[in-house]
């Protein structure tokens, strides 16, 4: 076994996972705790800074334990997290984000979407900073988040001395030195990467005048690449995570850009795949879905976020797809279904999770015909339930399901969370699409996250897109990205992108069936389109 080992710290959002890796990317050990989500209002989400921080600790305890090794066998430590924003005084005491008045509620969640208002402001002030969110600023970014707690919540504006990234605080709190990542700040906070600059006539314009300046301090003035060293740990920090005082600790990335790291830089030449980075895309399947594309040149994609330049890998331009909640969504469809609960007592009784189970009916529903796919030939659903951040960059739109009958059998749950996984790869399809006309031939997705885990998701993903899904060997790629900062950080390997290529490695292919399979999914996609063209039909009738 190595004697080299580098922690990953992710953050997600209902949990922290922490997982040990050694110099040729193998997991050797790996925990995960739950952490707390508020929800106060509809479309509010809020976190506890300190809850995470602790649940890190717990999942660094559990990792450490199952490799067998002692806390200072850690070299180096990166942190990823979701792009959710935390307030801290000037003490690093929580500051309220919430209605509710409660000061540990100071985590303003990624899919938070309070800031709709603002971001429709801030979108009409047309401001070139805007070009480089492919035009349309999103509400689950930090600048509208930003602006609605100045109007709404004035006297926590006042106390708050730090406004964070998840991922910042994270080193911050771990280091002690506040150093922003040029991933967090350029994606989420329209920092200008290429000035390494605020853009402070964007911040006066929007009315955020007071993090100009000497303000500045509030949303960070040293600004570095991830994978640089941000400091060590601290011996409270230390204490903390179980871990040694002074080991190196990585500039942050968010978490999508950490899968994007684990997986895009994988030599694919032994598998036969081989693909240069124009046909590749690193496909990040959570809570959500992202979509991460990289270039060695500058490309606008309208409404899809970039290009950000040195933004995951340094020296290359970052393109950023997504789409909202979508692993919210399968489980909204399974579990709030009539058969939902019918479904959580087989998962008891069965040791399998709701999504092998539904597999397996699948299964056997399509025995009686050409290919599973068909089940769903007369039920479509448009999969926009939490919005559209590409690459349509609209949040009002919502979920639409075409074709429901009285049927709640275990067999009609079955259908429905199919037609689901389609729309959701048929807006992978559409992120795919628009990228490639403008300078990208992404033919090969590689997959990572927890949505890989369910075969039927993978297979959709590939018949829908034409794709080659490609699976890393190491499932847990976000983990594996934040452990390679680590080791960039402590000095054992040169770069990033040195990093990506010796610690990743390719695992299984999914190819797509062709044929019949593709016809069919050519003309569901007839369908998918016709759903949104009708939403916004019926919007304009209800709203003029």
């Amino acid at each position: 076994m190595s004697e080299r080992f580098y922690l990953g710290i992710d953050v997600g959002t209902g949990s922290a996972r922490a997982a040990v890796f050694d110099e040729r990317g193998v997991r050797v050990g790996m925990g995960t705790h739950a952490i707390q989500h508020w929800q106060p209002q509809a479309d509010f989400h809020e976190q506890s800074s300190d809850d995470i921080w602790k649940a890190c600790g717990n999942a660094v305890r559990i990792a450490l334990k199952e490799a067998a090794l002692p806390g200072e066998s850690i070299r180096g430590i990166g942190f990823d997290a979701t792009c959710s924003l935390v307030a801290l005084d000037a003490e690093d005491r929580p500051v309220t984000i919430s209605p509710d008045g409660k000061d540990n509620q100071n985590v303003v969640l990624w899919m938070d979407h309070r800031a709709i208002g603002q971001a429709k402001r801030i979108n009409a002030t047309e401001h070139p900073a805007l070009r480089s969110v492919g035009g349309v600023i999103s509400p689950e970014m930090e600048v509208p988040k930003l602006l609605w707690i100045k109007e709404n919540l004035p006297s926590s504006w006042a106390r708050a001395s730090r406004f964070l990234d998840l991922a910042d605080f994270l080193s911050y709190r771990a280091t002690g030195s506040d150093v922003r990542s040029l991933c967090t700040t350029t994606c989420k906070w329209n920092y200008r990467a290429q000035q390494n600059a605020w853009d402070e006539s964007f911040l006066s314009l929007v009315g955020l005048d007071d993090l100009t300046g000497t303000g500045r301090r509030r949303i960070g003035e040293h600004v570095r690449a991830q994978g640089e060293r941000a400091g060590v740990l601290t011996a409270k920090a230390a204490s903390d995570l179980g871990l040694w005082q002074g080991i190196a600790v990585a500039v942050s990335l968010i978490d999508a850009h950490a899968g994007g790291v684990g997986v895009l830089g994988m030599s694919l030449r032994d598998s036969g795949r081989d693909c240069d980075l124009d046909e590749r895309m690193a496909l990040i399947c959570g809570s959500s879905s992202c979509h991460m594309a990289v270039s060695r040149e500058e490309r606008f994609v309208p409404g899809v976020w970039g290009p950000y330049f040195s933004a995951m890998i340094p020296g290359l331009w970052l393109a950023e797809g997504g789409q909202s909640a979508t692993g919210t969504l399968v489980d909204r469809i399974v579990y709030e279904h009539a058969r939902g609960l019918d479904l959580r007592t087989q998962e008891r009784l069965e040791g399998r999770t709701a999504y092998e189970i539904l597999n397996l009916r699948i299964a056997e529903l399509a025995k009686q015909i050409e290919f599973p796919a068909l089940l769903t030939r007369d039920l479509h659903v448009y999969p926009d339930f939490h919005g559209n951040r590409s690459p349509l960059a609209d949040p009002t739109l919502r979920g639409m399901i075409s074709g429901l009958t009285m049927d709640t059998s275990l067999d009609s749950l079955a259908v429905e969370y199919l037609a689901t996984i389609q729309a959701i790869a048929q807006g992978t399809r559409s992120i795919i699409e628009t990228v490639n006309q403008h300078g990208y031939r992404v033919q090969t997705l590689i997959a990572c996250g927890g949505g890989t885990k369910n075969e039927l998701f993978l297979r959709e993903h590939a018949d829908v897109t034409g794709c080659n899904v490609i699976l890393p060997q190491e499932p847990e790629a976000v983990l594996l990205g934040s452990a390679m900062l680590g080791a960039v950080a402590c000095g054992d390997q040169p770069s990033v992108e040195a990093a990506m290529g010796t610690m990743s490695r390719p695992g299984r292919i999914i190819e797509p069936a062709g044929g019949a399979v593709t016809a069919y999914h050519n003309a569901k996609r007839k369908v998918y389109q016709r759903m949104l063209e009708h939403q916004r039909m019926y919007a304009d009738l209800m709203h003029g």
